[in-house]
């Protein structure tokens, strides 16, 4: 479990990080990290590092297709939590 913990904290805090630097990224202008990435980061368990980043940073708020894919993927992890404390996965 104490392995578990320590994965989660470190994509989550690589993944706020990323976006930061994205942020970053963005206002002077350079070449952007992929929303794949963001996305995949999130998929795998940061998804609360991101929400944190896009909430701090103001960054990708105003972007209606990617808070409708994050919300998506969201979706998938609480229901993939449900069935895993319900016994049925």
């Amino acid at each position: 479990m104490e392995v578990l913990l320590l994965y989660f904290l470190f994509v989550n805090v690589l993944e706020f990080i990323i976006t930061g630097y994205d942020k970053f990224l963005a206002r002077k202008q350079k070449r952007r990290i992929p929303e794949n990435t963001l996305f995949f980061l999130a998929l795998i368990g940061g998804s609360i590092g991101l929400l944190t980043a896009m909430l701090i940073f103001r960054h990708k708020t105003a972007k209606t297709s990617f808070i409708v894919k994050f919300f998506v993927i969201i979706l998938v992890q609480i229901l993939l939590i449900y069935l895993k404390l319900t016994n049925k996965i």
